[in-house]
């Protein structure tokens, strides 16, 4: 499995540094980035994906589980504070730990773990999925199945996806990250936060976006690499 890219979105320099430390002692963990307000993690998630969050509550600006509100596809998030009122909270909005600090090493190797465990389990139906042509996706209480050879592209739509096939389109509740991982990655690449395409059905592309049967798909600026890459 590939390293899990993670971001901090902490403002006690003290605290950024203990866990830039840990993370740093953890093969399977890629510090991308570390910010002092959730306001400036915001503008780089717009264009950037990562897999983990080690979140403060006590923000200045924007504070952490009102940040979390506000994600429509949030990555696995792993809640950092010496408050531990907020547990409750944090877990409806599906945090993967609650460290209170001070915490050691071994409590912040567990929680990772935790989420390194999450993660594999989510990629091992895509592993699957390599050997057949198609996926079951739930609609409208349904499951459905859609061939991946019909699949156009796939787009965000809150806490839903929308898949736009060649028969039609359907409407599915579940994130970009979950349909991403069912999804053989050779037939399909994500070229923005918010969409997926199939690469057999580019038509024509530029650096800002793709023409996949006459719907221009906007490329993200942290995405472009994918397409030139192609």
């Amino acid at each position: 499995m590939s390293k899990l890219r993670c971001i901090i979105i902490e403002d006690e320099p003290l605290a950024v540094r203990v866990l830039s430390d840990y993370i740093s002692q953890v093969p399977f963990l890629e510090l991308q980035a570390t910010f002092k307000d959730a306001i400036l993690a915001t503008e780089y998630l717009r264009d950037h994906d990562t897999d983990l969050i080690f979140l403060d509550i006590h923000l200045p600006r924007l504070k952490g589980m009102a940040f979390l509100k506000t994600l429509t596809n949030p990555p696995a998030v792993i809640i950092t504070t010496a408050y531990h009122q907020y547990a409750v909270e944090g877990f409806d909005l599906n945090v993967k730990d609650y460290l209170l600090k001070p915490f050691d090493f071994e409590r912040f190797l567990m929680a990772v773990t935790k989420v390194k465990s999450i993660e594999r389990e989510k990629q091992q139906p895509a592993e699957t999925q390599e050997l057949k042509d198609f996926i079951f996706l739930n609609v409208q209480k349904k499951k459905v199945k859609i061939l991946f050879s019909e699949i156009l592209y796939v787009e965000s739509q809150r806490e839903y996806i929308k898949i736009i096939t060649t028969k039609g389109e359907y409407i599915s509740k579940m994130s970009t990250h979950e349909m991403e991982d069912l999804l053989p990655s050779n037939h399909f690449k994500r070229i923005h936060r918010s969409f997926i395409v199939s690469v057999n059905k580019i038509q024509s592309y530029t650096a800002e976006e793709v023409d996949v049967n006459g719907v221009a798909i906007p490329i993200g600026r942290g995405y472009r690499d994918v397409i030139e890459n192609l």
